[in-house]
């Protein structure tokens, strides 16, 4: 059921307990984490962490943890599937789901007892009605079980009329059943069709802290990570960034306002958070301008920039601004102050005139004392690259404490590592691209496009995680929509496969919505993809949090491509 009061309902209850925290592998659950850790920290709240990666992670977990709590929570994991169904935990153990993922399955929104949603009901949530979705059949036989048990007194023509009746009655039941089940399937179909997402879990505990006024500045950076990692892999509608920021500012407004009196507002570890309109430029101020207009997907795909054209492009753009080259290739941190000063403008006014006139979006920064400046995004890419990284042969669990450390003001080398992990990421996912699109990978498969990256691509390993992918994917349908000419392939969703492991001969595969910019993001992918395994036997693991990410055997990749095919012309 829907927690209607967080702070009575959710916060007050666990505040005294133990609690064991499931946290999945995404950028918003990490910092939704650190904001409840915070929380948990001031009230001394005795907690375990346990990061889990898919469903048979959480299983595990739940298995391993059930004996001694009483009191889990989930974030950004749980809501999208029947969880008692899948756990079979026992009654008494109640759950606290945290989770972005939509549509929520209607036996958790239904469950009063063990599941508390924490979610926000003004996502337009759309849940049936619970008349529509469930019926009690316990009484249906009742009424007339007692016709046959008479023990023969009666004249027979009386009783064969009673009978006559009780049939009629029957069948009519019967078939007011057949209809209320179709229209049960129906109802629940044009429910569960379409997989997309809901307000940052980050959000969510941000507003549990400042509703108890314990909510600081720290905790406001987590919460606009969250929303921001939602905007950087494309999860949310821009409306819903756009209004979502407004409530973040209105906060950052209210922090920095408490803040003006306080003699620590210029001190050397002081953190100061702004709202600006900033640069759709990955990393610039920790790369040189030009390699992060060459691996950012926005300029990019905006000057075409895999082709001898695009380059050509890039260079008259780079003339129009009147920057010397010198300047644009070195690190940002080294170009002139007088460059610097009105750089942003200068690259706005130089966009508009080549067509890119959406070069600015609205986002927050950070100031960490006197010399660390990041904008919301870089930390996004940071955080990311080091909970997907694939250099060193590191654990999962490594990885996700590694990046949970990096959002700590405490930890910046560590972020500074994450972030020079992510400019090799989007060099590759850019060369990926490049390499796609020149060597024309990208099919049309009738419904749908596809693309497969062979073993033995460079960075092929990169893109067995599906954060990774799914950016690529993103970035890779964007570039090619710009490059086409063909004006149906403009409008068709992109499945993509890359290897995953080798030895056990698995693909991971991922499929995406149309590109437009008025898109609502909703995923129907995930259900297609669950009948097409169903209707080949395809060995598949739909092991995922994401619906529409799933593992595949290599061999059976053909008929099950073939089956996704026909479901969906």
């Amino acid at each position: 059921m829907f927690v209607t009061d967080i702070r009575k309902e959710f916060y007050d209850v666990v505040v005294h307990q133990r609690v064991a925290l499931l946290v999945a592998p995404d950028i918003d659950a990490l910092c939704a984490c650190k904001v409840l850790q915070a929380l948990f920290h001031c009230d001394q709240v005795q907690y375990t962490l346990v990061p889990v990666t898919g469903w048979q992670d959480l299983s595990t977990a739940f298995t391993e943890h059930k004996e001694q709590y009483r009191y889990f929570v989930l974030i950004n994991c749980g809501a999208n599937v029947d969880l008692l169904e899948t756990l079979q935990p026992d009654d008494d153990t109640i759950f606290f789901i945290c989770d972005t993922h939509r549509p929520v399955d209607v036996v958790n929104v239904y469950n009063d007892t063990q599941i508390k949603l924490l979610i926000k009901q003004d996502d337009d949530l759309d849940i049936p009605n619970y008349d529509d979705i469930f019926r009690d059949d316990e009484d249906e036989d009742g009424e007339d079980s007692g016709n046959e048990s008479d023990d023969g007194s009666e004249p027979s023509g009386k009783r064969r009329r009673f009978d006559e009746g009780a049939v009629e009655r029957r069948i009519e039941r019967q078939r007011a059943k057949r209809e209320w089940e179709a229209r049960r399937r129906e109802i629940l179909f044009d429910y569960e069709q379409y997989e997309y997402h809901g307000t940052s879990a980050a959000m969510v505990i941000f507003e549990l802290a400042w509703v108890m006024t314990k909510d600081n500045k720290d905790m406001l950076w987590w919460a606009i990570i969250g929303l921001t990692e939602q905007w950087v892999h494309d999860k949310i509608p821009n409306m819903k960034y756009v209004t979502d920021i407004a409530t973040l500012q209105r906060h950052v407004s209210r922090h920095n306002h408490r803040n003006e009196d306080e003699e620590n507002s210029l001190s050397i570890d002081c953190m100061r958070i702004s709202f600006q309109y900033d640069l759709r430029l990955a990393l610039y101020q920790h790369w040189s301008l030009y390699e992060s207009i060459c691996n950012s997907c926005y300029t990019s795909c905006g000057f075409k920039l895999w082709s001898i054209n695009g380059q050509k492009k890039l260079q008259e753009f780079l003339a129009d601004m009147g920057l010397p080259l010198k300047q644009v290739r070195q690190k940002f941190n080294s170009m002139d102050m007088t460059i610097k000063e009105n750089l942003r403008e200068v690259i706005e006014e130089s966009s508009n005139k080549f067509g890119l006139k959406d070069i600015r979006v609205q986002t927050f920064s950070v100031h960490f004392g006197f010399k660390n400046r990041f904008l919301a995004t870089d930390v996004v890419h940071g955080a990311a690259a080091l909970l997907e990284n694939v250099e060193k042969d590191e654990s999962a669990t490594d990885n996700f404490i590694r990046a949970l450390d990096c959002l700590s003001r405490s930890n910046l080398e560590q972020l500074h590592l994450g972030i020079d992990f992510a400019k090799k990421k989007l060099k590759a996912i850019q060369q990926t691209i490049a390499s796609c699109i020149c060597t024309n990978l990208i099919l049309s498969q009738g419904p749908f496009l596809y693309c497969y990256l062979m073993e033995g691509t460079p960075d092929v390993k990169l893109f067995s995680k599906p954060m990774a992918l799914t950016l690529l994917c993103k970035y890779l349908l964007k570039a090619f929509v710009s490059s086409t000419r063909n004006k149906r392939c403009k409008v068709l969703p992109l499945i993509m496969a890359a290897p995953l492991d080798v030895e056990k001969g698995t693909v991971i595969l991922l499929g995406i919505p149309p590109e437009s910019d008025t898109s609502d993001k909703k995923n129907f992918f995930g259900r297609a993809f669950e009948k097409a395994a169903e209707s080949t036997n395809s060995r598949t693991l739909h092991d995922h949090f994401d619906t529409s990410i799933i593992e595949l055997k290599t061999e059976d990749r053909g008929k099950f491509l073939d089956a996704l095919i026909t479901l969906l012309s």
